[in-house]
């Protein structure tokens, strides 16, 4: 089988060469010409056997609007394209009624593993028509990690479905480093405690709370165990905003994702409006002293 990627970046680099690796052609176009096998979407095309599969691997979002609308003007009815950033679910029928109109068809893929996945493998959560996501087994099946399909490859529902499913996956993934983050803190915080490090270690085998997650936080505590070389400043792509909006929207609760995600939004303030106002009512009430910024 011979597809074609679109975006090599840290994800795009590594599943191109997972796909290599499992006998799979793959000719890669990406903006950096270091990196690109091709200089051109053009060329891309070009390249490709009829019916073409394109793999997008770009950002959400408009560079991802940006590549479908070319590929729309560059592929022939019957090809198949496959979304496999984090995309947000409704762009996905969007953009798969775009590609439609010239007869083109559309699967949209949740892909987790992050840069590990080259080694270990992605999980996989795929939404379109069966028949198309039957053509592409072959690709999934590279991608997966090995053993049992069902534990790391789902073909959830109809367009968009993959992507909602990596929405909710990665809201989830929120919650839980939140969780280990605090129970960090707590334990860094205890005087009598010797060995963080070590607790999180202890905890890896037999466990109730042992995960890949924690494996990571291991990794990261014997490079640096106080964290000084990282500062408290935590991003967000996008999907736990969307995973909140969805709870509202479907009146689910979802106190700890929200938490979780209010809190990166409170990690990027040095000094926050909402803490000076308290500090400030506290004084004007009780009395209570404040410190002055310099302090």
């Amino acid at each position: 089988m011979h597809l074609g990627m679109i975006g090599l970046g840290k994800m795009g680099a590594n599943m191109r060469q997972r796909l290599i690796n499992a006998g799979l052609q793959v000719t890669g176009y990406d903006r950096n010409p270091e990196v690109s096998d091709v200089p051109s979407l053009q060329e891309l095309v070009s390249a490709l056997p009829s019916p073409r599969i394109v793999w997008v691997m770009v950002p959400a979002g408009a560079p991802t609007d940006s590549v479908i609308g070319e590929l729309k003007s560059l592929l022939s009815a019957g090809d198949l394209v496959i979304d496999g950033g984090n995309t947000r679910f409704s762009d996905d029928e969007r953009h798969a009624a775009d590609l439609a109109e010239n007869g083109i068809r559309f699967v949209d893929c949740g892909v987790s593993g992050g840069v590990w996945g080259l080694k270990n493998g992605y999980g996989l959560m795929a939404g379109g028509e069966s028949s198309d996501i039957e053509e592409l087994m072959p690709i999934f099946d590279a991608l997966r990690p090995e053993g049992e399909r069902a534990r790391s490859f789902v073909h959830v529902g109809d367009v968009g479905a993959g992507h909602y499913a990596k929405m909710v996956h990665n809201g989830i993934e929120y919650g839980i480093m939140q969780a280990y983050a605090e129970g960090y803190e707590l334990l860094s915080a205890k005087s009598s405690i010797r060995d963080v490090p070590g607790t999180f270690t202890a905890w890896q085998e037999g466990t109730v709370i042992r995960s890949w997650l924690l494996d990571l936080v291991v990794e990261a505590l014997e490079k640096d165990p106080e964290l000084k070389d990282i500062a408290g400043y935590v991003d967000d792509s996008g999907e736990g905003r969307w995973t909140v909006e969805e709870a509202i929207a479907n009146a689910v609760p979802m106190p700890v994702i929200t938490a979780a995600l209010f809190q990166r939004f409170a990690s990027r303030q040095d000094d926050s409006p909402t803490n000076k106002m308290i500090a400030a009512l506290r004084q004007q009430f009780g009395g209570h002293a404040v410190k002055r910024p310099t302090e």
